[in-house]
């Protein structure tokens, strides 16, 4: 198994703005995908939809303030069964996000595609904690061909 793993560090007066912006509808909409939908609280569903497709993520795990977890039960086959982990830690004036999407079974070209969006959807969500706009799907940076 193979993961993905970014690290960004968000400018924040608390590590619950973090918190809230991967935890509430809003929050997911203001950074990820504008067409986020379903229940963001544990044993809940999350719908994510892009131009291209969409996943459904169901929460597993939400420490407030410290971890938010997960699992992918539909969407592109590569991604089922994996899980995305965001772990937040305070450091100074910056909430650190160390993110990981893990359990892939093998680094299929799919995979370098979603790492570097993973990339730029932490830099939207950076941006919207910071300044109040992210870049969402359909604003986001399109890197490639299949969108």
């Amino acid at each position: 198994m193979v993961d993905i793993l970014h690290r960004v560090a968000i400018k924040s007066s608390s590590i619950d703005d973090v918190h809230a912006a991967l935890t509430t509808i809003e929050g997911l909409a203001g950074w990820w995908a504008t067409d986020t939908h379903g229940d963001p609280n544990i044993g809940g569903t999350l719908q994510f939809r892009f131009g291209a497709g969409g996943f459904d993520m169901k929460v597993l795990e939400l420490a407030p303030a410290k971890r938010v977890v997960w699992e992918v039960i539909d969407g592109p086959e590569e991604w089922i069964g994996t899980r995305v982990v965001w772990d937040l830690q305070r450091d100074g004036d910056y909430t650190v996000v160390l993110f990981t999407h893990e359990g892939w079974k093998e680094p299929v070209e799919f995979m370098h595609h979603c790492s570097t969006k993973w990339a730029l959807f932490l830099m939207s969500l950076k941006s919207m904690v910071e300044t109040g706009t992210g870049a969402p799907d359909p604003r986001d940076v399109k890197i490639d061909n299949w969108n």
